[in-house]
């Protein structure tokens, strides 16, 4: 099997605190954070665009503020992500700095992935940091989350920032060196699997049983399986491997490609065509916009869609929610996320992109909504 780190475009590096801290001194592990930026900076050089979400802020926070050993109350544990965040971004800085590549923090809360408006501001930030060939290091923003309102582990929140992002691959570092179909450490005949085409129900017993303490973050082998299922239905592959694989001069990754193993789950789906079918069948539109015929022409070309072709707004919709795009004769040939409100787009209805300022009064986005927020269904 050619590996699909290959042909990948886009990659989402999930990397837990278990391997970036050293459990000995409670500081973050240099050996492991200098492998994993080799192998970040090697992925960049190909041309591929490199997200690392990253744990360890609380790790290195209860040391600096002396909090004891065992579970955390909500407050401490907040207290001790604001106190280790800084460090954890200055490890992944420095680590980084020798292969000339910058990075940026990026904090997301559970709302940033699952209300729509926000999602879509989180997105275009992260495109600008990668456009500008920044590497975002991305962590829960524990500060202000709460146990009701969290992700819970970084396992899921990589998923989700591979969803958003439209990665091809998300590359998940643990403990153990993939999925066996029972616990390696108990079992001396322990099977390693290789390749996973389809998550049965089977594969998903394996993860909470034989496998549920694999990975010694907060959620183990289990948490994986539940990333990979999400990533799998937004078209991204996903690995699981042994994130302490290491040389002087090359990472896990690295590792992997030179024969490390790991489990891969894999996907037939490209994101592009993922996101089409959720943009299709899974957005409810709440709202639709009228288009001339230059506009419904520029559309099936490929083309986003400028509110210069705009000629009626109806519904109510905010920014993010979905909404109808309906030609001259009523037939509906699209549906995608508007980047307006309703109230705006009218006020945009025939306007050209520079005069969205001095009407609005904000910049705004160009396309009212763009092409890759948007699925043709007539």
């Amino acid at each position: 099997m050619t590996s699909p780190l290959a042909s990948a475009r886009r990659i989402v590096i999930k990397v837990g605190s278990s391997l970036l801290i050293d459990q000995e001194t409670g500081q973050p592990h240099a050996a492991r954070f200098a492998a994993l930026a080799a192998d970040a900076a090697k992925l960049r050089g190909q041309g591929k665009s490199i997200i690392i979400v990253s744990s360890g802020a609380v790790a290195l926070g209860r040391r600096a503020l002396g909090l004891k050993a065992g579970k955390l109350r909500l407050e401490e544990k907040q207290a001790a992500a604001a106190a280790g965040q800084p460090k954890l971004m200055r490890a992944w800085e420095d680590a980084l700095a020798k292969h000339n590549a910058p990075v940026a923090q990026a904090l997301l809360t559970f709302e940033d992935t699952e209300r729509r408006r926000r999602w879509l501001n989180a997105r275009s930030t992260m495109e600008t940091l990668l456009e500008r060939g920044a590497i975002p290091i991305v962590n829960e923003n524990d500060t202000v989350a709460t146990e009701e309102i969290r992700y819970g582990d970084n396992d899921r929140l990589a998923a989700r920032v591979a969803q958003m992002l439209g990665a091809d691959v998300l590359v998940l570092l643990s403990d153990i060196d993939g999925l066996y179909n029972a616990d390696p450490r108990s079992n001396p005949t322990a099977q390693h699997i290789a390749e996973v085409r389809k998550l049965t129900p089977e594969i998903a017993a394996m993860a909470g049983g034989a496998n549920a303490s694999a990975g010694v973050g907060s959620g183990g082998m289990s948490t994986k399986i539940d990333a990979a299922r999400i990533a799998l239905t937004a078209g991204c592959s996903t690995l699981i491997t042994l994130g302490t694989n290491a040389t002087t001069d090359a990472g896990p990754i690295a590792s992997h490609i030179g024969g490390a193993r790991g489990t891969w789950f894999l996907t037939d789906l490209s994101p592009e065509t993922a996101r089409k079918q959720w943009l299709a069948g899974a957005l409810r539109p709440t709202g639709s916009v009228r288009v001339d015929a230059g506009a419904a022409r520029a559309l099936k070309t490929g083309k986003s869609l400028l509110a210069a072709g705009v000629t009626a707004v109806a519904g109510r919709f905010e920014r993010g929610d979905a909404v109808d795009v309906i030609d001259m004769d009523g037939a509906t040939i699209a549906r995608g996320v508007s980047a307006y409100s309703s109230e705006d787009a009218t006020k945009l209805i025939g306007r050209k992109s520079d005069e969205f300022e001095t009407i609005l009064g904000y910049r705004g986005r160009p396309a009212l909504i763009h092409v890759d927020d948007m699925v043709l269904v007539g």
